[in-house]
């Protein structure tokens, strides 16, 4: 299991705390106890007390565990206060979340606003990294595109060599990894596409 790291984001603003504010919401509204999120979800009891408190920011891996075990889109546990009209998200304002070795991180293109049905991230994975994603909830699609780099989508042990321009449409419940095979950077864009419109 990946391990939380204290600091997840590359800006100065932390989502530590609107992540701890999230979870202890979304897991009283269910009525479950740390412990039963953490069996349900294989993140130790411990963390998810320090996530809650705000004491610690997650990583991409224990924020998808927490999301299914709570069985709510990604974006639920990072949504701040919702706000309407336009809205410009600068790239040097944007907050990134990292992977616990630091070599893959996801950007949202989207407001942290609300729960959503679809979300938008962009991806960058670093020379010869590895990103491995755990089984989403049932339903979830990912769309993926290629825009730097060479990468390989393994979908359920199956492999798929992605190029520059390429893209890849798939069940993301089932198990999947991201890999760079090239000697650069490799940057994508998702789109992850949720079964059912949350409310």
């Amino acid at each position: 299991m990946a391990r939380a790291k204290k600091s997840e984001t590359t800006d100065g603003a932390d989502l530590a705390p609107v992540v701890g504010r999230n979870l202890k919401r979304l897991r009283t509204e269910r009525g479950l106890s740390l412990e039963k999120l953490s069996q349900a979800s294989g993140v130790s009891r411990a963390m998810l007390g320090q996530v809650e408190l705000g004491q610690s920011a997650p990583t991409i891996n224990v924020l998808w565990k927490m999301a299914r075990a709570l069985d709510v889109p990604f974006s639920a546990l990072i949504a701040s206060t919702p706000t309407t009209g336009a809205r410009v998200l600068r790239a040097e304002a944007a907050k990134r979340l990292m992977s616990s070795d630091g070599s893959f991180a996801s950007r949202a293109l989207f407001p942290f606003d609300q729960p959503r049905r679809v979300e938008f991230y962009e991806l960058k994975l670093a020379p010869r990294g590895v990103e491995k994603a755990d089984a989403h909830a049932p339903g979830t699609v990912e769309n993926l595109v290629v825009s730097k780099g060479q990468v390989e989508v393994v979908v359920d042990g199956e492999a798929h060599t992605l190029e520059a321009g390429d893209a890849i449409v798939f069940d993301a419940d089932l198990p999947h990894e991201y890999r760079n095979a090239s000697a650069g950077d490799a940057v994508m864009y998702l789109v992850m596409t949720y079964a059912e419109e949350v409310g």
